[in-house]
């Protein structure tokens, strides 16, 4: 399954394991880039010496390729991109932000870029910007999502329309058949999140890893668009924020609900009624806690399977 993803990161497989916060530590990110997959680990909640800690057990676990994403909205970017270039990570993920901020610097390193774009516009923004590569999230993903509200099937023709770099498509893929379909698109590869976030080796809690199998279509929902939209799964929180929104609230009122640390409060703490519950729409069809070993396999099988009958067809 070669292609210019594949080629790109050195890697068997043209799947992407999305870093994300409070669930893509070094467990996950090793064990999907020994299986033949990019493994990303999610800098986003990481502290740097966290994130230092995490760089170093991943090489130890891993020779494979893997790497780090970073959202540039954090508050300590210098150190992470020092800590990632004093690593020697080869590849970083960069997200919620501008790239041209930071995609020169790690380019002269030598370090292959990526950014995650939600439009047309920004894809075409990180293409002049130099970026090797663009990940083009629909809003049916989970997490911090954009504003525009296009799903992921009619934004990868578009990007794949405007721009000459490679293009993984993300958001609403979590299986072999939404694989191919992402590719019959025009994606070069996917982008994988929520599946990846019901795994043994996820470091989510196991509350939410049980909340995720247990979600069915409708259950989550974007929010908090005044502050940064956000797809959550339905739960007291989440009924708290609409409450609020009833009486027309300023965003000093959201932010004073939201607090701090409602995130990991969720995913990382297993507090299903006030923390904050961030997974995709593909939730309604994860429904069971697997090795992500396994995940990626399956997927692989699955995306052959349909592609040859498919073919047949």
């Amino acid at each position: 399954m070669q292609n210019k993803i594949t080629k790109l990161f050195n890697i068997q497989y043209p799947i992407v394991q999305g870093g994300m916060i409070w669930v893509s530590g070094w467990r996950l990110a090793s064990a999907v880039s020994k299986a033949g997959g990019l493994g990303l680990i999610g800098a986003g909640s990481m502290y740097p010496d966290v994130l230092r800690e995490h760089i170093q057990k991943c090489k130890k676990a891993t020779d494979k390729p893997f790497g780090v994403n970073v959202p540039m909205l954090y508050p300590d970017i210098e150190k992470i991109m020092d800590i990632i270039v004093e690593e020697g990570v080869k590849i970083v993920f960069t997200s919620a932000g501008n790239p041209k901020t930071w995609t020169s610097f790690l380019k002269e390193k030598g370090i292959t870029v990526v950014h995650v774009v939600s439009s047309v516009k920004f894809a075409l923004k990180a293409e002049a910007a130099g970026v090797d590569a663009v990940v083009c999230e629909g809003f049916e993903a989970g997490g911090h999502n954009g504003r525009e509200e296009t799903t992921t099937f009619t934004l990868i023709p578009m990007v794949k329309e405007q721009v000459n770099i490679p293009v993984i498509a993300a958001g609403g893929i979590g299986s072999g058949r939404g694989m191919l379909a992402a590719m019959v698109l025009g994606a070069d590869g996917v982008q994988i999140g929520s599946r990846f976030a019901a795994t043994e080796e996820s470091s989510a809690h196991e509350n939410f890893k049980k909340t995720i199998v247990e979600v069915k279509d409708g259950d989550t929902h974007l929010t908090l668009k005044e502050l940064a939209p956000v797809r959550l799964v339905k739960n007291k929180f989440y009924n708290d924020v609409q409450a609020l929104y009833q009486q027309n609230p300023t965003v000093e009122k959201l932010k004073e609900l939201l607090g701090r640390a409602r995130a990991k409060r969720g995913m990382f703490e297993g507090d299903l009624e006030e923390g904050e519950l961030e997974i995709g729409q593909i939730a309604g069809l994860i429904h069971e806690i697997k090795p992500a070993k396994q995940v990626l396999e399956e997927v692989v099988a699955e995306f052959n399977e349909v592609k040859s009958s498919v073919t047949n067809w």
